[in-house]
């Protein structure tokens, strides 16, 4: 989990603290402490520093509910929820998958922000009806309105930020396409990115009296998440106006199974492309397996023009086939999950259409993008 160390596991989410998530507690934590010293100096020495990380731990905790929002409501989607990490700059609820439909995940990204505006209100009204301490009831009242700026600061219609996925969730109805609504509000995510680095590096700079070194930090956060996640929908939507069948590697190593091994020596392997499989197909396309050039090895070459390729065929996993007309995006998918680097295209008929790679996929997208008009 780049370098999280793993705390334990909440509702059985996985729940990890990057080692930044430490930096941004400490400093908090020493900023509420000076800030109790000063208004409470009755406090001492030591105990507004005790205060303080108290603040900053119910902060987190805070950021941490605020995930689990999230995470509960794509549970209840039936999406899992690989893991939740605490890091710099907030919190991270990293899902399974997306949702089905733009209204699942509009629940999803607005889960968070309600979270948060309802701890601002539980907190208000603990600070207005309760009698506490003054240095509890400052806690308790700062912490509440670090929950509401939580909650505003992540409804700005951007990504990475839920405002965004809920934009996103309000384009992809519109327009019938998720990966437009990824486009559409990554591309103001960058906005916001933009006005955030702009905004810090003038305060940074003394030019202007707001802002400072965070917003430059915030804005530099979100403006490189942001183009990640536009890179990434505009790929995804490519992939799925693609087909398999697209991406087969042109002359594909196939082979017909009544090939004597001296045959298919001399026409396929000597002085050829070093393909360390072939596949297999009877005299009408049909696929019939695979064969490894290694296992010509067990067989004596003195019995290659009598012994055909059928004899060393071997049976490929269903898993490892697809249909020429499932799209690209569901290809890329199966071959992460599974972890392979090729797939066979066969078509519904049993009829071999050819060998589908990672490379192949790549290649393609390259195409593409070199044709597309500027």
């Amino acid at each position: 989990m780049n370098g999280s160390i793993r705390i334990g596991n909440l509702f059985g989410i996985p729940f990890y603290i990057n080692p930044s998530w430490f930096f941004i507690l400490a400093l908090v934590a020493w900023s509420d402490g000076e800030r109790l010293a000063a208004t409470f100096p009755e406090l001492g020495i030591v105990l507004p520093w005790l205060l303080g990380l108290v603040a900053a731990l119910l902060l987190f905790s805070s950021v941490l509910a605020h995930e689990l929002g999230h995470s509960l409501v794509a549970i209840r989607q039936g999406i899992e929820v690989k893991s939740i990490t605490l890091f710099l700059f907030g919190g991270l609820a990293s899902l399974e998958k997306e949702s089905k439909t733009p209204a699942e995940a509009f629940w999803i990204a607005i889960a968070g922000p309600a979270v948060s505006l309802l701890l601002f209100a539980l907190l208000t009204l603990v600070g207005i009806t309760i009698n506490l301490p003054a240095p509890i009831a400052a806690i308790v009242g700062l912490v509440s309105y670090l929950n509401l700026i939580l909650a505003l600061f992540n409804l700005i219609p951007g990504l990475p930020l839920d405002g965004g996925n809920i934009l996103k969730a309000l384009v992809w109805k519109i327009t019938g396409n998720p990966y437009k609504g990824v486009v559409f509000a990554s591309r103001v995510g960058q906005f916001f990115g933009w006005v955030g680095v702009t905004i810090g590096l003038l305060s940074v700079l003394e030019i202007i009296n707001f802002g400072s070194i965070w917003t430059l930090l915030i804005g530099g956060f979100i403006l490189q998440n942001a183009g990640r996640s536009a890179q990434s929908a505009t790929i995804q939507d490519q992939l799925t106006s693609l087909k398999a069948e697209d991406a087969v590697v042109p002359n594909s190593p196939i082979i017909s199974a009544d090939l004597s091994l001296r045959e298919f020596a001399n026409e396929y392997i000597i002085g050829k492309r070093e393909w360390s499989k072939f596949l297999v197909t009877d005299a009408d396309g049909q696929f019939l397996g695979a064969i490894a050039v290694d296992e010509m090895r067990n067989i004596p070459t003195s019995d290659w023009p009598t012994t055909t390729v059928k004899a060393l065929m071997q049976p490929v996993e269903v898993s490892a086939i697809v249909k020429p007309e499932q799209s690209l995006l569901e290809v890329v998918m199966l071959l992460e999950q599974k972890q392979l680097n090729q797939l066979l295209v066969v078509r519904e008929s049993g009829v071999l259409v050819g060998l589908l790679e990672k490379a192949s996929i790549r290649n393609l997208l390259e195409q593409k993008a070199a044709t597309k008009p500027a």
